[in-house]
Formats: structure tokens, C-alpha cells, sequence
């Protein structure tokens, strides 16, 4: 083979698409919840990148609004089970935040499939787990995202 040939560079080979997944995840379960899933050792896919929030109510619309302009494919917002947050009524407010968040993302143009919202406990490792593969899954199916990509962040 040449040297110069494109499968020697890498030029002709066609990479599979691997979906940039944003997960933002309360502290008090959901976060555990993944590190009960790891401790467990159950996988769930790399895509995914966890961020910690304090409550899933301290997810500001707006910071999914800019992970999406930032390049994400896909945002999960993980937090405890409606009535167990610590914070007592936090996940109330976030449940409500996120149904007009939906309806602003569909008047943006943005598919419902590639925002989600999870409840899940610090005792539910696998649930986390099936869950990321799941919406990893389903991300994969719709592609890349380019409906608020920020020019900026192309390589």
C-alpha cells in the first residue's frame, strides 16, 4: 500500500457516529445512582458525561439550551423520585421547568427524543445504567445534531 493511500491516513474510512451525551444528575440520587452502577460494575456507554448538580431543580433551562449550542446530541436530566427529593419539592419545580422547556424545543425545532427526564434513586444502579444505554440508543438513532450547533465548536 502507498504511503500516501487514504486508508493509510485514515481519510477514506468511514467512522461510525458516536452521539456527545449530556447528563446532568442530582446529587443526592441520581449521582449515586451512577456510582452504584459503576461500583456494581454494570456498564452503560462513554458517550455520556455526567455533570453534578446539587437538586435537578438547579438545572437552569438555559443549560441545556447551551450544551445543545455547545455540540451536544442528546441532554438527560436525572434526580430523585417526585416526593423524595432532599431538598423536599425540588424535582416539582424541575418536572414543571421541563414541560415548558419541551414545548420551547419543539417550537426550536429540536426532536423531543433527544431531551429526557429520569427518575432515578440512589439505590437504582441499574436502572441508570439501562436507562443511559437506552437514551444513548436512541440518540444514535437520530443523528448528529445540528439545529442550535455553534459554529465556533466545529473541529
Amino acid at each position: 500500500m502507498p504511503m500516501n493511500s487514504p486508508e493509510k491516513n485514515g481519510v477514506g474510512k468511514e467512522e461510525a457516529f458516536r452521539p456527545k451525551i449530556v447528563a446532568f444528575c442530582c446529587n443526592w440520587c441520581s449521582y449515586a445512582g451512577a456510582d452504584l452502577a459503576g461500583t456494581s460494575r454494570l456498564s452503560y456507554p462513554a458517550e455520556v458525561k455526567i455533570i453534578r448538580v446539587p437538586c435537578s431543580c438547579r438545572v437552569n433551562p438555559t443549560f441545556i439550551l447551551r450544551a445543545f449550542g455547545r455540540g451536544a446530541d442528546g441532554v438527560i436530566l436525572c434526580g430523585c423520585h417526585p416526593g423524595d427529593c432532599h431538598y423536599t419539592t425540588g424535582n416539582y419545580y424541575t418536572r414543571r421547568r421541563m414541560t415548558l422547556l419541551f414545548s420551547m424545543l419543539d417550537y426550536l425545532g429540536i426532536e423531543r427524543e433527544r431531551t429526557r427526564v429520569e427518575w432515578v434513586s440512589a439505590a437504582e444502579g441499574a436502572k441508570f445504567a439501562e436507562t443511559m444505554r437506552d437514551f444513548v440508543a436512541t440518540v444514535t438513532a437520530l443523528g448528529k445534531n445540528r439545529r442550535l450547533e455553534d459554529l465556533r465548536c466545529r473541529n
